[in-house]
């Protein structure tokens, strides 16, 4: 009787994760811009900025191969290979699809996992996030919200003030200095 209510149980649950994983996918389908289309939306703190959209062959005629397979396959740089993971310098790191300013070096720690890694965004505005839960993890995927271009994930485990830790892919971002 027991084994039956436990199998009922963790049934009922699998349906219920399947329910919402489709629904999720479902809203972001109804929610997506059509390639070639450009709106406006609002940035906080920023005020308005428009929305870049491309289809996949015009990102891949701007982005390297590498950026095309990160930015937009949703791929990741293997750990201690990027340009920026153990990057020292000041200034600003912006989005290599389309330009947006996303970190500063102000907020930028060693986490020593091989990626470059911060503690907050610039802006609230310009970080995207989406549940992801390919490979078997839960995990929080971070775009950029101007383009949608894949830039990492955010983990709960970095320093203070945030609590909060954004690996970030290197070929994802591009250096400028102060």
């Amino acid at each position: 009787m027991l084994k039956h209510f436990l199998f009922f149980g963790l049934l009922l649950l699998l349906i219920a994760a399947a329910i919402f994983v489709s629904c999720n996918k479902k809203a972001q389908i109804a929610h997506a811009a059509v390639p070639g289309d450009s709106v406006k939306v609002e940035n906080k703190g920023k005020g308005m900025k428009e929305k870049i959209v491309k289809s996949e062959e015009e990102w891949k005629k701007i982005l390297t191969d590498e950026q095309f397979y990160i930015m937009r396959q949703k791929g990741t740089e293997r750990p201690y290979t990027g340009e920026y993971w153990d990057h020292k310098e000041e200034g600003i790191y912006k989005c290599a699809a389309c330009g947006e300013v996303l970190f500063s070096s102000e907020t930028k720690f060693d986490s020593h996992c091989g990626w470059p890694s911060f503690y907050a965004p610039n802006d609230s505005g310009i970080i995207a996030e989406h549940a992801d839960y390919t490979f078997g993890m839960i995990r929080t995927e971070v775009t950029c919200d101007r383009c949608g271009a894949h830039l990492g994930h955010v983990f709960n485990d970095g320093p203070k003030p945030t609590g909060l830790r954004y690996c970030i892919n290197s070929v994802s971002i591009k250096f400028e200095k102060k």
